[in-house]
């Protein structure tokens, strides 16, 4: 059986997962290391974040946390020129652009692309811009590349922060895994 093996750097938690259980979070993860590859800037927020912690909720998209530069933009768009980007939120689903000139001031990208959907957000409600997310991340292997991770804290903090019904589930899920992890550290150290 094909699998990703997902362990924090500071031992946060350790979860396997199956492609064939979860066929979009293999798609998922092949995504991020697509990024990953082209060295695009970004952290790993939403609910793959919660996956990538150990919950068992799974997700309809990939929600990173990324600088909008022309630097950044380049290499996204060097990441899915060929898995067919379009904007998801317009109703003619029209491609994204090429040209990075055209991209500058987007605030987020809203994509779906032929691997599944993408939401490329320059600022996470609660917590704050790119820089601050990015201070806020822990590193996990996926698939052997090295991926930063909005921090369990911290994403309990940003879905607090959204309030919306599809993440009260997510918070009560999240704060019981920090419960459980809390209690399997010797002296409650990190």
């Amino acid at each position: 059986m094909n699998a990703y093996s997902v362990t924090s750097r500071r031992s946060i938690s350790s979860v396997r997962l199956e492609r064939l259980e979860f066929s979009f979070m293999g798609s998922t993860l092949d995504l991020l290391i697509r990024l990953i590859r082209v060295e695009v800037e970004f952290v790993v927020v939403g609910g793959v974040a919660g996956v990538l912690h150990g919950s068992s909720l799974v997700t309809q998209d990939i929600d990173v946390c990324a600088p909008l530069t022309r630097e950044n933009l380049a290499r996204i768009l060097s990441a899915l020129r060929d898995l067919s980007p379009r904007f998801r939120m317009t109703p003619e689903k029209r491609a994204l652009p090429e040209d990075v000139a055209t991209l500058v001031g987007y605030r987020n990208l809203y994509l779906i692309t032929d691997w599944g959907q993408i939401d490329i957000l320059s600022e996470i409600t609660g917590i704050g811009d790119y820089p601050e997310v990015a201070r806020h991340a822990i590193h996990v292997s996926i698939g052997g590349a090295d991926c930063r991770v909005l921090a369990l804290d911290t994403l309990i903090q940003a879905k607090k922060a959204l309030n919306l019904p599809k993440d009260r589930q997510a918070i009560l899920e999240l704060e019981a895994i920090r419960e459980r992890l809390s209690r399997s550290r010797p002296n409650g150290t990190n």
